[in-house]
Parts: C-alpha cells; structure tokens; sequence
C-alpha cells in the first residue's frame, strides 16, 4: 500500500520535540546579530564537546604537542544547545551553521574553513603532519571522506531515533542499528591487519572517525556499547583505547568541558 503525506507541501509544525526540535530550522542564515570573540594566536576554533566538534581540538593538540608553533590557537565554545551558531558572527564564517569552524589569521585575509573534514585536511596539508604520502594518502582521503559520509547515519539516524527522538519508533531504531553495527564492521574488518586505519601511521582519517567510532565503542556516546555489542569488534576495541590513550587526545576532548 503507498503511503503519501497528508500536505502536498510541507509546512513545518510549531515545535519538533525531542532534544534538538527547539533549535531545528527548515532556513539557513543568520538569526540574530552577535560578533565572534577573536584572540590574538594564528588559528581561532569555534567549536564545542560533541563527536564533530573534538575533531579539529585533537588535531591542534597534537601539532602542539610535535612544537609546531605555527599551529597556535585560541578555542571558543559555540553552544549549538543555545543556537550560538545562527549568530551572525559564526554564520559569516560557517553559511551552514554547524560547528566546528576556524579562522585562520595567519592568511590576509583571514581565510575561514568550515565542515571537520575539510579542516583536517587544511591543517595536516598547511603544516605537513598526519598526512600520508604516496599511496598511503589516497587511502586516508578514502577513510576520512568514509567517515564524512557515514556519520549521519550514526549519529542523525542511529544516536538521533535510539536516543533523542520523543517517540520510540521501532523501525527506525532497526534500520539505523543494522546499518550502524555493519559500519563497526567496516572499521573492525580494517583495523585487524592495521595498526591505524591507513596502515602503520597515525593520521588525519583515525582523528576523524575516532570521537564517532570510538565514542560508541567505549560507551561515551548514546550509551549504546552493550545494546550494539561493541565486545563482537575486538580491533576496534584494540585501536580506541590505543588512541584514546595519547595525551593530545585526551586534552582535545577536554578542551571545551
């Protein structure tokens, strides 16, 4: 039987509900006029402590701790619970309104980049770390453009109807789980005979995947560890604690808590 809308034109209801309903938009741009906080180092991170948002915090941690000091940055929190992102400041650097974001000042004029993964790159092309050459970087752009397009499915579809969803919807929950638990065995499949995803060398790739992957395996995430069986992806298991273990790892995620 074919299930059609009830309106030939969707009109959005009065509020959503769930966690998010409150700050959902069916239009892009600025709702109200706020100026960003800018310090004075090379780089400047809008960002704030979600699995997105961490990504770039790690990597900054990580440049420092190899002495780049180009890598300088100031972090400040862009609360998305409090819509701080439709402020107009952020939305003249990010027309999308999702953290994170970063300025660079270092370029005249200041070059602002937004979405995570583009920011990575930026960064590990910028100053030479995390990259891989040859080969070897053809397959992290492979795993860190994976990870860009298969987080949604994790987080807005899996995290979202498991977790946020003001009605538990049973099909959802299935649909999202099996395609959830299928990208677990993706990144368990690859790291049984890699130390990191792209072979023996830490990169970009691993610190994108890591705060969404490794976040759901180790139960910070959804708290879904047990009802996902994250025990059944043992090199998964192997590579988030390695990693969870590395000091600029840990300061990235507590940079904005």
């Amino acid at each position: 039987m074919e299930h059609k809308p009830a309106e030939k034109v969707w009109t959005p209801p009065p509020a959503l509900g769930g966690r998010f309903g409150n700050i959902n938009r069916p239009t892009a741009g600025a709702q109200f006029t706020q100026e960003l906080a800018r310090g004075d180092k090379p780089l400047q991170l809008y960002s704030m402590e979600t699995p997105n948002g961490v990504k770039v915090a790690i990597l900054l941690e990580e440049l420092a701790a190899l002495g780049v000091a180009g890598a300088a940055y100031d972090a400040h929190r862009i609360d998305i619970m409090k819509g701080e992102q439709f402020g107009s400041g952020f939305v003249a650097i990010n027309p999308n309104s999702k953290i994170p974001a970063l300025v660079d000042q270092s370029e005249t004029p200041a070059l602002p980049i937004f979405e995570s993964g583009a920011i990575l790159l930026y960064l590990a092309e910028k100053f030479g770390h995390f990259l891989p050459a040859g080969a070897q970087r053809a397959q992290c752009l492979s795993w860190l453009f994976w990870q860009m397009g298969s987080a949604p499915y994790l987080g807005g579809g899996f995290g979202h109807f498991y977790v946020y969803a003001p009605e538990k919807i049973q099909y959802a929950i299935d649909r999202f789980t099996m395609e959830t638990k299928r990208q677990l065995s993706v990144l368990d499949n690859q790291l049984q005979d890699n130390e990191y995803l792209c072979g023996s060398e830490y990169s970009i790739a691993d610190i994108a995947i890591w705060p969404w992957y490794a976040g759901v395996a180790l139960g910070r995430v959804y708290d879904a560890a047990e009802f996902l069986d994250a025990q059944a992806y043992p090199h998964l298991l192997r590579w988030a604690h390695q990693i969870d273990a590395r000091p600029a790892v840990q300061a990235g995620r507590a940079l904005f808590k």
